[in-house]
Parts: structure tokens; sequence; C-alpha cells
């Protein structure tokens, strides 16, 4: 297929404009391109892997084709922005008293980042070349990863997230559906081999099988996505992580093109690196609204996360988290006061646990907190004579 000069022209000016508005790569594909994609997503619901996220079952047939959420596309311009940590952050798993939140949240919400560029990208396009465009930034029921990889950006690994050769696995997407005529890139394929790194690295056991998640195991779907109590299974191998987790995509060797890379990268905030949990943990609505104003953690509200500081509390094993703890026995929140129970069973002995609980459970009308509250005196029990 030949390429005319006005289609060069528009291309030169959409990678022109991508490369001034930080992004990493841009590649473009056609919206008929990932056809065997919407029959494994519709597997993935329908085996119930997606847990508690009702949108994807809702969104399943819009989801399953480009064209079928518009069908005036014609092109797909895909986007990737590079923000690859400096340093492993597994390494801050070790530091019980310090939190670890997943390196795609220590910034701005990179929705709203790429969004407005991608915004003024598309006006661009439209000038050029006439049309119509529309732009997504995993706000809509778009298979971002798929069409990523049939652009040639990278190819979806075994932890079912995008790898690329040139910035491993850490690179957020955008798109932008045009009516313009372009010549599609070559798909990338794929390149993992025998390799199974991100999967033996998943604490949680999420992966029944490579290129396959179940989403109710994951740390990231259990720490943001779940509104309920973590189940008790999963709360010791949570550790430390209160928002996401980056283990499955911190272990994937080609993570090592990622850390040479030196376009601009979305940095962290210095204060989201390594924050303490005996600052978190005092968080009230405002303050955190406030201290993670335009961050994606502010997403899950205060209630949920103070839940996962709690988790977190509960297995550092740090005495100085113990007041806070029991004045979170008392809080507004039946999730918060149920973590705080679980977090307390932690961390002092039967008597202590015993003596709160007499108080607690006096006004306690939640059943899910009393039976937080019965299950750490039935595990206590045996440790009566050591508190």
């Amino acid at each position: 297929m030949r390429t005319s000069t006005s289609e060069t022209a528009l291309r030169r000016l959409i990678e022109h404009e991508a490369k001034r508005a930080g992004f990493a790569a841009v590649a473009v594909t056609r919206p008929d391109a990932i056809p065997l994609a919407p029959a494994r997503l519709a597997q993935f619901v329908e085996e119930g892997l997606h847990g508690s996220m009702d949108w994807m079952a809702e969104t399943l047939e819009r989801r399953s084709a480009p064209s079928a959420l518009w069908p005036d596309v014609r092109s797909i311009i895909v986007f990737a922005m590079n923000y690859g940590p400096d340093t492993d952050p597994r390494a801050l798993q070790a530091q019980t008293d310090r939190a670890a939140i997943s390196v795609y949240a220590r910034n701005r919400d990179y929705h709203d980042v790429m969004k407005g560029r991608l915004k003024e990208i598309a006006g661009k396009i439209v000038a050029r070349a006439g049309g119509d465009v529309k732009v997504f930034v995993d706000t809509a029921p778009i298979m971002e990863k798929p069409l990523a990889e049939s652009a040639g950006l990278g190819w979806q690994g075994k932890h079912t997230n995008l790898v690329s050769r040139e910035f491993g696995s850490w690179l957020f997407l955008g798109t932008i559906f045009t009516t313009a005529e372009l010549e599609p890139d070559e798909a990338e394929i794929d390149r993992c081999g025998s390799c199974r790194a991100c999967l033996d690295a998943c604490p949680t056991g999420a992966f029944p099988a490579p290129y396959r998640i179940d989403a109710r195991r994951c740390i990231s779907y259990l720490t943001i996505e779940n509104k309920g109590p973590v189940p008790v299974e999963f709360r010791e191998k949570i550790g430390n992580r209160i928002y996401g987790c980056d283990d499955c995509l911190a272990a994937c060797p080609w993570n090592k093109f990622a850390q040479a890379a030196s376009e601009a990268k979305l940095a962290a905030r210095d204060d989201l690196r390594e924050p303490r949990l005996a600052e978190l943990i005092l968080l009230d609505d405002a303050s955190f609204r406030s201290f993670f104003s335009g961050s994606p953690v502010k997403r899950i509200g205060r209630d949920r996360f103070i839940r996962n500081v709690l988790i977190a509390a509960g297995n550092s094993g740090e005495s100085g988290l113990i007041a806070p703890c029991r004045a979170l026995v008392a809080d507004a929140s039946p999730l918060v006061r149920g973590a705080a129970v679980w977090a307390l069973s932690r961390l002092t002995g039967a008597a202590t646990l015993k003596a709160l609980a007499q108080d607690a459970l006096k006004a306690e009308t939640e059943e899910y907190v009393v039976a937080e509250w019965n299950a750490a005196l039935t595990l206590a029990e045996p440790q009566r004579t050591q508190a």
C-alpha cells in the first residue's frame, strides 16, 4: 500500500507532537486488528476472574471492538508514556514501618496528565487532516493493551500487561481514535519465551496460567477495586503494600532496558516514595483528600485506604502503631474498625485484646466487625498465658 504525501506529513506531525508532549512511543493500528481479544475477555468474565469489577461485564459488547464504541473510527493512534522507576520498588517491602505504593500512583493521576496532552495532539490532527477524533485514557471500554500490541509498541506478557523492548513493563497507554486513514504499524511478537519470572513473583498466586490473571487474588485488585474487607487468606501476604502491587512488573527481565531509557518519565512525588505508616494511619477524610490531591490514590476514598494501611500495620510488628490502631477501633467506618481489630490482633497480646474487645463489643452493631473480634479472640486464646 502506497502512503500519500499528506498521510506522511500527518504521521510526522503526530510523531513530533508525541515527542514534544513527553510520550516515549507512538504507533498506529486498525480498529479490526485485535480479532482474538474479545473472546479471551469474554472467557475471563465468564469464569468470574474479574471479581467485583461489574463494569467489565456490563461493557463487554462495547469493549469487544473499537468500532462498536465508535463506528466511524478508521485508525487508532496508540501513545505510550514511560513511568519506569529508578530502583526496584520491591526493595521497600523490607522496610516494614514504611508503606509501599504502586509506582504508577506515586505522582499525579496519569489519566489527567495524558488526556490533557492527547487532546492537544488531537486538535492538531484535526487542524491538519480534518475529520473527527476521540481521546481515551483508560476511561472507556477499550482494550488498550491488545491495541498497543497490534500497533507494535510491545506485547502482552505472561502477567497480562504490556512489555516493551525499550521500556520493559512500565508504560501508560492512551489512544486517539480518528477518522483519518493512516498506514498501520507492524504488530509486535511475543518475546517472553520460557521466562516465568513475573508469574513466580506474585505473592498471592494470582496467575492460574501464563497470560491469565485471577483479579480476585491480585493485590492491586484487593487494595484498590475491592470495596469490602480484605480476605483473611491474603492479609499477611499483602505485607506493606497499601495501594497496588508492582511485583510481577518489577520482576520482568526486560526492565533492564527501561532503567537506561532517557525519555521524559512521569517521576514520583518524593513524599510518596517511602511514606511512613505512622503518618498515613492518622489521616482523616479531609487530610487524606488534601495529601492525595491529584493522585489516583484519592479515588479509593479514605476508608478503603486506611483499611489497607491497617493491614500493613498488622504486618509491621511496629509497637508504635498500637495506639492509632486502638483509636481506629472506634472509627465511624465499619471497614476501618474491622481492619483495626485484625491489626491489633497481630500487634498486642491476648489479655490486651480481650480488654479492648469487652469495651468495643458493647457498642458494636456491625456483624462484620463483631466477626473480626470473635476471630481475633479465638486465635489469641492459646497465647493468653503469655500476654
